[in-house]
């Protein structure tokens, strides 16, 4: 079983294909597996990195709170162990905050940066779509999440149903969900929302020096849109795609679309 000691963790982890690496950083709750309609096709031209978080899958849990800086740390530390000196980093909603982050601090091991159904952390920008605030059990008004606060199994089964347009994949991801999201992953999962709570970029994105792709799907329940959009705004020259009707989790119910405008993002179609 791959696995890496790393930031004083050990990290499951999955390498495919050969070429310029590519690191996918999965989102809330997610892990390696997240990326089954990419990796197939992104192999062929590229070292396709995957893997579970701290506190995810198969991945070891410390036992207290880190903050996002820590995740940044784990994905160098992980392309240390595997001797990779630079990489495309691409994250999903979550994931696109660590990705964020890595890019900021980390800018001369990124290549190109892409960053998927994401948004800005901290400051006035309420990037929670009001329906999944609902969702969450907020009033209408509401504008703020409290993380720290949130019932972990609501919130996973709220984004989980609210990712997806199609009644076919959202039933599908809300039954394998019974078998992938573990009892223990609660904890980890719990982990990653108060380091959200923590967590800010808005005065520090545009520090981001890579080539970045900010792409998003136009009906998104969980990320609104306008948060992409306020990344895209803020990150120097960063290109910004909205794929129309496409959902929170666009790289799966339309993977033939994402995919596409990734590789051509990275010169590869």
């Amino acid at each position: 079983m791959p696995q890496a000691s790393v930031n004083g963790v050990v990290l499951f982890y999955k390498t495919y294909g050969k070429g310029e690496a590519i690191v996918m950083i999965p989102g809330l709750g997610a892990g390696h597996t997240s990326w089954f309609r990419q990796i197939p096709v992104f192999k062929k031209r590229f070292r396709v990195v995957t893997f579970d978080p701290r506190g995810i899958g198969r991945s070891e849990r410390l036992q207290k709170g880190y903050a996002f800086r820590v995740l940044a740390d784990d994905v160098i530390g992980l392309m240390d162990h595997l001797s990779i000196q630079k990489a495309h980093v691409l994250g999903q909603s979550l994931g696109g905050l660590v990705a964020q982050e890595v890019a900021i601090d980390y800018p001369e091991r990124v290549l190109k940066l892409m960053l998927v159904s994401s948004a800005i952390a901290g400051g006035d920008v309420n990037p929670t779509n009001p329906e999944l605030m609902e969702a969450l059990g907020y009033d209408g008004g509401a504008t703020q999440v409290n993380f720290c606060k949130l019932d972990t199994r609501k919130t996973m089964h709220a984004v989980i149903g609210m990712s997806f347009d199609r009644l076919l994949y959202r039933k599908a991801m809300q039954f394998l969900s019974r078998f992938f999201v573990k009892e223990e992953m609660f904890d980890g999962l719990s982990d990653q929302l108060k380091a959200i709570a923590g967590h800010n970029t808005i005065d520090r994105v545009h520090q981001i020096k890579a080539q970045t792709l900010v792409i998003t799907g136009a009906k998104d329940r969980i990320v609104s849109p306008d948060g992409s959009r306020a990344l895209a705004a803020r990150i120097p020259n960063a290109k910004l795609v909205m794929v129309e009707g496409g959902s929170h989790g666009f790289n799966v119910e339309m993977a033939a679309r994402f995919n596409r405008e990734v590789l051509g993002f990275l010169g590869a179609v």
